[in-house]
């Protein structure tokens, strides 16, 4: 059953290319996309407007709406949800989905996916990834998701250089409700909310709250993760206005998992973690990442008249914690100490425990005007933002000579962005112009780095990013093409290659172009593209002139592709949604260095069109869902994902091997004769046991005349399950 199944759901897929995500007809992805609102009855949301696109644009996009988010919120993270989009592949260091996630799409890594929250830039301003962990449960309170592969429309925060991902959670709840939703899985995973909301009071004013938990032991020994987070949204929201203010706030505590499992040790052990280990005894209990982090959003939102809108969203993020981290034989020197003498013996190292900190605020302005008539559209506005980040490690304990909570570091960081960007759309009959530009202006300051005290950094940079493409609409086919340019600065570690190697920012020009065809029994839609990148920053194992090791510019690489995806309905009660994702990925010129420890310094290799890391050739979503005894709903997800290689060299004895891995869920809804509703839903995860990895890394060195490979990775649990049980009133 197993083969015959998967084989059958892949033939499928080839021959026809469907999608996970597509659209329901009667859904309006900008207003308030699952309720039954009547449109103009309220003022629409509108602060999604300044990074949106639209869906008359000229860009390559998917949504995901509230009924799926419901469906599939048991407990694991948003990488998991979005794990469908074509061409994306999730990850997780605890292998279960909760805790620390990660996702790439079309390749690429969140430090160049665009995430934001009701516009605002999610991404951190400086390392420039996306954190999840930060913010647990927030898809509980996420109305919408739209995903733009590729540039995509212009946007707030980090440049977009493989997707953006926005999160919309300001929909308008014309009634009350009340929710309990409460999740039961495997490796005592346990999740519990409690959403409540007053509805239109005085059919103006509203009040969204929202309190969450969830605790999971992980499916890597100790990966642990515990969970809170709340969130509190008010707003008065008249016919020709708004003004909504939001606290989303989230704490976490998670066991380090992050260092893979070696290769050796997955033939052997592969839920081994060996975070926290000690050279005698038990591991310290308390190897963990801390954090807490509160987001406060305010949004004004005016109908000027009939053709023009205004947005106003003023915000500040604050976030603040450690990770904790016992040490073995510690050299004094690393941390600014003389060596002690101890009975009447200079000792040069200890055993220590010690907290690398981080405390930093983000706040800024997002403003826009939108303007729309029947044939034009035109969208103008601007951002301002600032960070303050100040880095410091204090040693909490050690064996010897070391005063408590003394600091060995104490550095800051200050990162300025300002930001304006101009929408043209125009009609002529079927066909839709569009034009996009936008200007970015970047100051950064760091005044030194953990293992590099001394070394400052001040860098400025100015950025064009022009967009442009066409659509035509007729009846049930639409075609697009665009071209877009996207650029970015480097992150924090990127500089600490030293003074006498800065980084310089990447280039990207993406070449977009789509159609798509809706019937009454099936949808499909053929996307090509084509991303030429130019000083892209990869790692090739290059020693800086500080002894680190960091990403260096390349100076060509591309990514083309072709994206199938669809849906076909064989019966009324059963559907195919499918997407398969093929693409190159390719670095024209690689050189790369390992350290030769038989004669000291570094080897090196040339490549000629190897392949991008982490890039797999071929991804591939199916589901079949059947819809029995009415409010019964049956689905089985497969996914495939082919070999990924663990670092530029295209080497397979340093990559991912392929996998196929099959899901079931069930869902059924019972309805209660007072109004109340309660669904259930089983999610049986890799259901065939399948062992696989979808992330992980590698270093190598030459030793006895040999290169030695060193690969890590992160497993996935093997078969898993997960039961959640809603209740709404």
């Amino acid at each position: 059953m197993k083969s015959h199944f998967s084989l059958a759901l892949l033939l499928l897929a080839f021959t026809h290319g469907f999608s996970q995500v597509s659209q329901p007809k009667s859904v309006d992805p900008f207003t308030s996309s699952d309720s039954s609102m009547k449109k103009g009855s309220l003022m629409p949301t509108i602060e999604i407007q300044g990074v949106r696109a639209e869906q008359k644009y000229p860009f390559t996009q998917s949504m995901i709406y509230k009924s799926n988010i419901v469906k599939n919120n048991l407990g694991q993270d948003i990488p998991f949800l979005l794990n469908q989009v074509p061409g994306a592949v999730a990850n997780s260091d605890a292998g279960n989905g909760i805790g620390y996630t990660g996702i790439r799409i079309r390749g690429t890594d969140p430090s160049r996916i665009n995430f934001t929250i009701n516009g605002i830039s999610y991404n951190d301003a400086e390392s420039q990834g996306v954190f999840l962990v930060n913010m647990p449960d927030l898809l509980s309170s996420t109305n919408s998701i739209q995903i733009q592969r590729g540039v995509g429309t212009s946007t707030n925060g980090a440049g977009a250089f493989g997707a953006t991902v926005n999160m919309l959670t300001n929909e308008i709840q014309e009634k009350a409700y009340m929710e309990l939703n409460n999740s039961v899985g495997s490796f005592s995973t346990f999740k519990h909310t409690f959403k409540a909301g007053t509805g239109l009071i005085n059919k103006r004013y509203t009040v969204d709250f929202r309190l969450s938990s969830i605790k999971s032991d992980g499916y890597i020994e100790r990966a642990s993760s515990d969970l809170k987070s709340f969130y509190i949204s008010a707003a008065s929201i008249k016919e020709n206005s708004s003004l909504r203010f939001n606290i989303i706030s989230g704490k976490e505590k998670t066991y380090q998992a992050w260092y893979g499992v070696s290769e050796e040790q997955l033939k052997i052990n592969r839920r081994f973690n060996e975070a926290g280990l000690r050279p005698v005894g038990d591991p310290y209990d308390n190897e963990t990442d801390n954090y807490w982090q509160t987001h406060y959003q305010l949004f004004y939102n005016k109908k000027i008249n009939t053709k023009w809108n205004l947005n106003n969203t003023i915000f500040t993020t604050t976030g603040k914690g450690f990770y904790e981290q016992y040490r073995s034989e510690e050299p004094y020197a690393n941390y600014g100490m003389n060596d002690p003498i101890i009975n009447g013996n200079p000792v040069a190292s200890t055993d220590l425990v010690r907290q690398l900190w981080l405390d930093n605020i983000f706040f800024g302005n997002n403003i826009s005007m939108k303007h729309k008539n029947d044939k034009r559209e035109i969208t103008f506005g601007g951002n301002m933002s600032n960070y303050l980040g100040d880095h410091y490690g204090k040693i909490i304990w050690a064996k010897n000579a070391v005063p408590k909570d003394y600091k060995w570091y104490d550095l800051n960081a200050n990162k300025s962005e300002q930001s304006v960007f101009g929408k043209w759309m125009e009609g002529f009959g079927d066909l839709q112009f569009f034009g996009d530009m936008q200007l970015r202006n970047v100051q950064y300051t760091i005044n030194g780095f953990r293992t590099n005290p001394t070394l400052n950094i001040n860098q400025n940079w100015t950025f064009f990013n022009p967009k442009a493409g066409i659509r035509y609409t007729k009846e049930k086919i639409s075609a697009y093409a665009s071209v877009a340019r996207a650029t970015k600065e480097p992150n924090r570690d990127d500089f600490e290659a030293g003074s006498q190697d800065i980084p310089r920012p990447e280039k990207l020009d993406d070449i977009e172009a789509g159609i798509q065809r809706t019937e009454k029994r099936y949808r499909y839609a053929i996307t090509l593209y084509y991303m030429n990148y130019k000083d892209q920053l990869v790692l090739t194992g290059k020693i800086n002139d500080v002894g680190a090791y960091t990403r260096t510019n390349i100076a060509k690489s591309f990514r083309r592709g072709i994206e199938l995806e669809g849906t076909y309905a064989f019966r009324p009660w059963l559907q195919l949604t499918s997407n398969l994702a093929l693409s190159q990925n390719k670095i024209q010129s690689f050189t790369e260095y390992y350290d030769d420890y038989d004669n000291g310094g570094q080897k090196t290799n040339d490549y000629s069109l190897s392949n991008i890391a982490f890039s797999p050739a071929v991804v591939n979503n199916s589901t079949l869902s059947a819809t029995v005894m009415k409010k019964t709903e049956l689905k089985w997800i497969a996914k495939y994902v082919s070999r990924q290689y663990l670092d530029n060299t295209s080497r397979k004895d340093r990559s991912l091997n392929p996998y196929l891995v099959n899901d079931i869920q069930i869902n059924r809804t019972f309805s209660i004769k007072n109004g109340t509703t309660i669904s259930a839903v089983m999610q049986v995860n890799n259901l065939f046991n399948k062992r696989y990895a979808p992330n992980g890394y590698t270093y190598s060195y030459f030793y006895g005349g040999n290169i030695i490979n060193n690969n890590y990775f992160y497993p996935m649990a093997e078969r898993n399950w997960l039961f959640g049980l809603n209740i709404s009133l």
